[in-house]
């Protein structure tokens, strides 16, 4: 679904990503694990158009979308749900889930179904539908951002650093969350910290170091690689 061969960005001329290439097969949960600063967000807003590369090819569904612009991308089908949620504080839960829907041009009855199918993965969220975003929690944010990502029906959700900030309890629902996301169809790249919890829900994952794929497999698989053990978990 999505084709990454080695692909070059960053910010005016600060170089931050260093050949890049990864895959993301339909219906994968795919990750991408590395310490603050390693270029993980980079990549997703390299993906999405809001930065352009320097070199490499980017490829969706078959057609290079490198240096296309980020509304356009979103219509082929390109959901990203980015660090810091930004949301739009002073709208209801509910106006804010309808933005994201913005491009589909539903009917009354298509944006019901789907807001539907947004309360049942987030039942919090119905509970506070009139309430402003700005006085959610932050697990309810995020919970919020990630359902605004997916109103648009995405081919491809995009999530960066999904648990930053939020109280265990609620990582773990949505964690949860994002696994039941990809049950029903929808495929997911997620970047995060969070290595132990991301890594169990990942298809597959690469480990991100200074702007550089350093390795890459199954979930479970760089879990017991003594490299990911010693340079994220400490042991």
């Amino acid at each position: 679904m999505l084709k990454l061969s080695l692909v070059s960005s960053g910010y005016d001329d600060v170089k931050v990503l260093f050949d890049i290439s990864l895959e993301v097969n339909q219906g994968e949960t795919v990750v991408i694990v590395g310490s603050n600063g390693a270029g993980k967000s980079t990549i997703l807003r390299t993906i999405s158009g809001l930065l352009k590369t320097t070199g490499g090819t980017i490829e969706f569904c078959g057609q290079q979308i490198q240096n296309t612009p980020g509304h356009s991308i979103a219509q082929m089908g390109i959901a990203h749900v980015p660090e810091g949620r930004q949301l739009f504080n002073k709208l209801s839960v509910k106006e804010n889930l309808l933005l994201g829907a913005y491009y589909k041009k539903y009917t009354k009855d298509q944006s019901e179904e789907r807001l539907d199918f947004i309360y049942e993965l987030f039942p919090r969220l119905k509970e506070r539908l009139g309430q402003n975003a700005g006085t959610l929690s932050g697990g309810e944010q995020q919970m919020l951002a990630i359902g605004r990502g997916l109103m648009m029906d995405p081919k491809l959700i995009m999530l960066d650093e999904p648990s930053l900030g939020i109280a265990p309890k609620l990582v773990t629902e949505i964690f949860m969350a994002i696994e039941k996301i990809n049950r029903k169809g929808t495929t997911a790249l997620l970047v995060e910290q969070n290595v132990i919890e991301s890594l169990e829900l990942a298809s597959r994952a690469y480990i991100l170091q200074s702007g550089q794929i350093t390795m890459e497999g199954t979930g479970q698989d760089l879990l017991k690689s003594d490299l990911v053990r010693a340079s994220f978990l400490g042991f």
